[in-house]
């Protein structure tokens, strides 16, 4: 129980890791906010998790909004007194030639991926200051270090969000909020479905290309996400965790 009574807002986990991540936590004792802008698929994830016997609540934002940033993290508060670990997983990619991206979908990755982000990190802090302390974990990518085509904006964000999480962990530091951060190379998920569908690649082009020869699982980003969360990483702050099967070590053809 390395998360009894805390409480836990996972944003954009009502699929995918994002829903690993909420179910992680409360096996581990914690109080989770399962968040999704959809107010229908959110009730859907929290409901299955309360069927397990974990305290769980849903509660829809827009991440990309800051009013309703503020409005998920107040309601948290209000009903459990107290936050302590936020974890910023919500996001969203747009795969296409970069000279033919739209403006609609550059500001869309953009404003979800790193705008909101920083919302969160923002909004989540001024409560966890209040409580003397927290933990803050971005989600973010190995497309953060490394470049693929047609992945300009999605890129551009996660590049942001490791500078971010640098930046937060040095200034929070003496607010006694550790800010770290987790990135995935490619895990088997709905998102990874639909990016396949635009991005030119197949299975069997990942597995060949990670050392571990698989694709990564929900669980295992879950699960390093959990130490972070946990007083396992008390003295770990302003790093970044890759969760991606040796990809980034790997340098072959």
């Amino acid at each position: 129980m390395r998360l009894k009574d805390k409480v836990c807002i996972v944003t954009g986990s009502s699929m995918g890791i994002g829903e690993a991540i909420a179910e992680r936590f409360a096996e581990e004792g914690a109080k989770v906010i399962v968040n999704s802008r959809s107010q229908v698929r959110a009730d859907a994830t929290a409901a299955r998790l309360r069927e397990k016997g974990y305290e769980v609540t849903a509660i829809a934002a827009d991440i990309s909004n800051k009013a309703s940033v503020q409005n998920l993290v107040d309601k948290t508060v209000e009903k459990y007194g107290k936050l302590d670990v936020i974890v910023n997983n919500a996001g969203v990619n747009r795969i296409g030639p970069s000279l033919e991206l739209s403006e609609e979908d550059w500001r869309t990755v953009i404003d979800t991926n790193l705008t909101g982000l920083f919302f969160s990190c923002q909004v989540a802090g001024k409560y966890m200051e209040q409580f003397g302390g927290g933990s803050i974990i971005n989600i973010t990518s190995i497309f953060g270090e490394k470049c693929a085509p047609m992945r300009a904006a999605y890129s551009s964000t996660k590049f942001g969000i490791n500078g971010l999480t640098k930046v937060l962990a040095v200034e929070l530091a003496e607010k006694n909020i550790r800010v770290n951060a987790v990135a995935p190379a490619f895990i088997k998920t709905p998102l990874d479905v639909t990016d396949q569908e635009t991005g030119g690649y197949s299975d069997d082009d990942i597995k060949g290309r990670t050392p571990l020869g698989r694709f990564g699982t929900v669980k295992e980003v879950a699960d390093v996400t959990l130490f972070l969360a946990s007083e396992e990483a008390s003295y770990v702050t302003g790093s970044t965790y890759n969760v991606d099967g040796g990809w980034l070590a790997y340098g072959g053809w």
